[in-house]
Parts: C-alpha cells; sequence; structure tokens
C-alpha cells in the first residue's frame, strides 16, 4: 500500500506536457475519494492515522498539479481538519491548531473564487454574512469545512483577541450550512452551532438554552448514531450548565453504542469514544 501511495506520488513528479499531466492528474480523482471512503470506515485508529497521512501528502500532491481544482480543495479542507481533531488536538494544541488552520485555507480558496465573497471575506461581520447568502446550497460543503477549520483554531487559540474577534463570522457560516442543508454531515451545522453556544459564558455570546436546542435537533438528524454529538454536548453544554447527570449519560452512550451503528463513520465514532474515554477521566475537575 505504502509502496503504492510512493510510486503515485513518483509519477506525479515527473515532468509532463500539461494534457498528460492532466491526464494523470484527472486519473486519480476517483482513487483519492475511495481513498478517504475507506478511511472513514476504519475503525483502528492507529492505521487510520498513518493511511490518513499518506493520503493527504498524496494529495497535497495532486494538488500541486491542479492547484485550482475545488474537489481536491474540499477534500483537503475536510481531511486536514479531521485529521488535527482525531489525531492531534488530545496531544499537541499547537499541532492541531496549524493543522485547523492548513484545512481552512484551503476550504477558504474554493471560497473565495465567488466575487462577492472575496470582496466581503475581511470586511465586518456583516457584510461577510450578507456575502454568505451569495451562495447556494451546493457551496455548503465548502463552507462548513472551512468553517470547521477556522472555528476549531479559533476554540485553541482564545487567549488571542484577534482569533476570537472572528468567532462571530464563523457562526454565520455555520447558520448558512444549517438553513442551507440541515443534514450535511449528520446535523453539522446544527453540532458545531451547538458547540459554539455551549463553550462560551453568556457574557461572551454563550447561550445554553440555545446550544441544547441546536444539538436536539442535531441528534434528530442523525437519530444519535454520530456518537460525536454526544461527546460534544456533554463536552460544552453539560460542564457549561453543571450538568453531572448528562454528561455521565452522555458519554455512557457513546461507550456502550456498537461502533457500526454508522458503518461509514466508523472512524469518527472510534475517535468519538476515544475523547469520551478522556472527557470522563476529568469529571472530577470539570465539576
Amino acid at each position: 500500500m505504502r509502496k503504492g501511495l510512493i510510486f503515485l506520488a513518483a509519477i506525479l513528479a515527473v515532468p509532463l506536457s500539461g494534457c498528460l499531466q492532466q491526464i494523470a492528474v484527472s486519473s486519480l480523482g476517483g482513487i483519492m475519494e475511495n481513498g478517504f471512503t475507506v478511511l472513514n470506515e476504519e475503525q483502528d485508529l492507529a492505521l487510520a492515522e498513518l493511511s490518513g497521512a499518506s493520503n493527504l501528502k498524496l494529495l497535497e500532491a495532486v494538488l500541486k498539479s491542479d492547484p485550482d481544482n475545488e474537489h481536491y480543495l474540499l477534500l483537503a479542507s475536510e481531511g486536514y481538519s479531521s485529521y488535527a481533531l482525531a489525531f492531534a488536538e488530545d496531544d499537541s494544541a499547537d499541532r492541531a491548531r496549524l493543522l485547523y488552520l492548513r484545512g481552512k485555507s484551503y476550504g477558504m480558496k474554493i471560497l473565495l473564487h465567488h466575487k462577492e465573497f472575496a470582496d466581503a471575506a475581511s470586511r465586518s461581520v456583516d457584510e461577510f454574512s450578507n456575502a454568505l447568502h451569495t451562495f447556494s446550497r451546493g457551496d455548503v460543503p465548502a463552507v462548513f469545512w472551512t468553517a470547521v477549520g477556522w472555528g476549531s483554531a479559533i476554540g485553541l487559540s482564545l487567549t488571542d483577541p484577534s482569533a476570537i474577534a472572528d468567532l462571530p463570522k464563523v457562526e454565520a457560516m455555520m447558520k448558512f450550512v444549517a438553513d442551507n442543508d440541515s443534514s450535511y454531515f449528520y446535523g453539522g451545522g446544527y453540532f458545531f452551532l451547538g458547540t459554539l453556544a455551549g463553550s462560551r459564558p453568556s457574557l461572551l455570546g454563550g447561550d445554553t438554552a440555545r446550544s441544547r436546542s441546536y444539538f436536539d435537533r442535531c441528534l434528530a438528524v442523525n437519530k444519535g448514531n454520530f456518537l460525536m454529538t454526544y461527546v460534544y454536548l456533554a463536552r460544552s453544554y453539560a460542564v457549561q450548565t453543571q450538568n453531572r447527570g448528562l454528561f455521565e449519560e452522555c458519554l455512557t452512550r457513546v461507550d456502550t453504542a456498537s461502533i457500526d451503528i454508522l458503518p461509514e463513520a466508523r472512524l469518527s465514532n472510534a475517535v468519538a469514544k476515544k475523547k469520551a474515554h478522556l472527557l470522563r477521566a476529568r469529571i472530577d475537575q470539570l465539576f
């Protein structure tokens, strides 16, 4: 497997004519797509970590030859943020932050192809939010994964006022996702909005009632099968409201759920089980 990846990367490194190079790059599209699909079905975290890193570097090799390909950019945005959450965040906040920002940057390259958004990207929150309305349902994946990388990096930079100042823009992006495709990524828009509202005190824009409402809507979408929902319900809302009973109930749901409850997301659910274990170990510090 590793020899195959190295061979493919070597092919991409060979100087080719423009047409031939494009054919070679295009032929990898299905391989890359299938690679990430298979990776998401993996439950062995050690194997997934090694495979994920290889897939991401091969994907970047492809992007060297086709840097504006929105399909590959989206895979890179999703891939780096997912890798940071699964394999970096619990060990090194600094490393995770850099990986999240890489995920954000790949997604932002897609969004900046839209002139209205590009013009408003660095402006006020209101102008930024208005520009989001020029996108359509088809743009939801790029908006979502850009916001995941951006928002997660901010979550690891809470001592940086300039980073925190961007949170309203991330929130606006997730509201766009929830309004235009509430089912995307197992209710991902609601999941992220619930976390944002539940992780902050009211003085900083938190709202526990709103947080619980978002999480309930997320669970209605994924029927409780996307276990990370319970981890973040516990980590944000339950901790913020000091509801120890709910905290333990959520983690127990994760612990006792079958890893095959959502076969296409075994990796996410395996990561959720790992995070639930780490979170439970901190219960006396949190309550």
